[in-house]
């Protein structure tokens, strides 16, 4: 059985900064791979990745049976596949587009169980994989150790980031910093490094850290993850696997160069 104090919603909450891989590329023995090579938690990204359901899902058992913490990104609005993947292991969900009250209110009523949502019983895989043996006990504990984190990534949503804050069950925020850029820019330009996002960055940290809720951010450079660790964020995703081969490629010497 998974600690409580192991779980990654407790970790957060007690205030540990956690590194998290992005992982694009579909199959479950990579998340396994950037577990055992140092990383807390990997977000399997359905969104823009290769990931479906089922490689999600075999990916989840990998992470968790490594020893990390499974987080999945569903596509835009599919709170009812938010709530399957709850159902599968997930620890915690991140859901894109966050733009206002009514899309945060919609999010958290799948993923929390009664009164404070309506998500639908059905946890076998998450039992097992979590070695909960009674119904019972993981219904007591599932809404507070199972994560809804909703993207801030519009103009709108950086304007109402207090109200979706203050949604009740939402449990934190995640920034997308590339699509805040096109957003604040109405569409110029994409710099997710750029200083008008880094301080759009800081303010939605701030709001999460004064209700004591968790303030999550995708780093597309190491300066940018230590920016974020000292503006407060404390789920922090640096980097994705197409970057890490990029990366360890370009890091090997050719074995036929000369010298």
């Amino acid at each position: 059985m998974i600690e409580p104090a192991m779980t990654l919603a407790n970790r957060l909450r007690a205030g540990e900064t956690i590194a998290t891989a992005w992982s694009t590329l579909a199959g479950p023995v990579l998340p396994e791979v950037l577990v055992r090579a140092g990383y807390q938690a990997v977000t399997l990204d359905m969104q823009h990745g290769m990931h479906d359901f089922a490689s999600v899902v075999q990916s989840i058992a990998a992470v968790v049976h490594a020893g990390g913490h499974p987080v999945a990104r569903v596509p835009v609005g599919d709170y009812a596949t938010a709530s399957r993947l709850l159902d599968a292991g997930a620890q915690a969900i991140i859901a894109p587009m966050i733009g206002s009250v009514e899309d945060a209110t919609a999010f958290v009523s799948q993923i929390k169980y009664p009164p404070a949502g309506t998500r639908s019983w059905g946890p076998g895989r998450a039992m097992e994989l979590q070695g909960v043996a009674e119904g019972q006990a993981y219904l007591m504990s599932a809404d507070a150790e199972t994560l809804g984190l909703g993207m801030i990534e519009t103009r709108a949503a950086l304007e109402a980031v207090d109200d979706i804050l203050a949604v009740d069950g939402l449990d934190g925020v995640f920034v997308g910093p590339a699509d805040l850029s096109i957003a604040l820019s109405d569409g110029a330009r994409c710099e997710p490094s750029g200083e008008e996002v880094q301080q759009a960055a800081g303010r939605i940290a701030a709001a999460a850290i004064r209700v004591g809720k968790i303030a999550g951010i995708y780093c597309n450079t190491l300066k940018d993850a230590r920016r974020a660790r000292d503006m407060g964020f404390t789920f922090i995703s640096w980097a994705s696997d197409q970057a890490i081969i990029r990366a360890g490629v370009s890091a090997l010497h050719d074995p036929f160069a000369e010298g």
